[in-house]
């Protein structure tokens, strides 16, 4: 396949990264960046920001972990500053204070949702906005400008991203399929789905379309030629294998999760979560 234009990561990278040499465990890791992209896609809806804006945080934000350990930066942070440097690359700025304040929700909802567990009759969630004039908004305005800082200085301000979108309506177009509407729009929703995967930093875009296809295809049960040597993923350069493994990595979004699972997630949005956990983790192991 031809290079990119964008940069993918390396195979010492994907093998070990920066999070997994700190003793952070592979599925551990990425439960973590989906729900950190999790937190930007939420984010994004509630300030009404652009789909491409949103979608490049998530590229961006899922990069930043291939040359960083979630023990040194936390993800709601990280997560911020990718929010915050996308909405400028493509030119829908946010506002700092309305990021905060959509961030601050988030974090109390997700607190509230850890209480739950713990008291049961505590089920009506309040949100409590934070005073504009305290230390905490300034402290959280800081953290966003270092993260940000952060994002370009690590990925060596290489921030070119490409989206998949209008390749999936080019692919969808040549193989006939734009008429089967309800096909075209769980691809897409696939494609978004990966978003919260590492695939767009492992895989190439045409890859990872072709993985939505044929994902969509398989649960609409609709027949394209599949046997070698007609092959109709080989038309667009995608490999077998490394489509295989984009299905596995989007499909793996949709396994049924202990409650354990979820509490662990949600407790680790800090730095400082996740080196407590560590902690708790290396003394178990003994």
């Amino acid at each position: 396949m031809a290079p990119t234009f964008y940069p993918l990561a390396s195979v010492s990278q994907i093998e070990k990264t920066p999070s997994r040499a700190d003793g952070i465990p592979e599925d551990l890791e990425e439960d973590l960046r989906a729900y950190g992209c999790k937190l930007i896609h939420e984010a994004g809806i509630l300030l009404k920001q652009k789909q491409v804006a949103v979608a490049t945080a998530q590229i961006l934000f899922q990069r930043f972990w291939y040359v960083s350990s979630m023990k040194t930066f936390g993800i709601g942070d990280v997560g911020m500053g990718a929010l915050y440097l996308a909405s400028k690359l493509e030119e829908c700025p946010l506002r700092t204070r309305d990021l905060i304040n959509v961030y601050d929700l988030l974090q109390q909802r997700a607190a509230h949702f850890i209480s739950l567990k713990v008291d049961s009759n505590n089920s009506e969630f309040k949100y409590a906005p934070m005073s504009y004039f305290g230390n905490t908004f300034y402290d959280i305005k800081d953290v966003i400008v270092v993260h940000e800082m952060q994002l370009l200085k690590r990925l060596g301000f290489n921030v070119q991203v490409v989206l998949p979108y209008g390749t999936l309506i080019n692919y969808l177009r040549l193989l006939g399929l734009m008429a089967r509407e309800e096909a075209c729009t769980r691809a897409w929703g696939y494609l978004n789905d990966a978003l919260q995967t590492p695939v767009y930093v492992i895989y190439q875009v045409p890859t990872i379309v072709c993985a939505a296809i044929y994902l969509s295809t398989r649960y609409y049960q609709i027949a394209l030629p599949s046997h070698p040597p007609n092959c109709w993923w080989e038309l667009f350069d995608a490999d077998w294998e490394d489509l295989w493994s984009v299905c596995g990595y989007i499909m793996r979004l949709y396994r049924e999760r202990s409650e354990e699972e979820r509490l662990r997630v949600v407790g680790l949005i800090s730095k400082k979560g996740v080196r407590s956990w560590l902690e708790i983790y290396a003394n178990n192991s003994q």
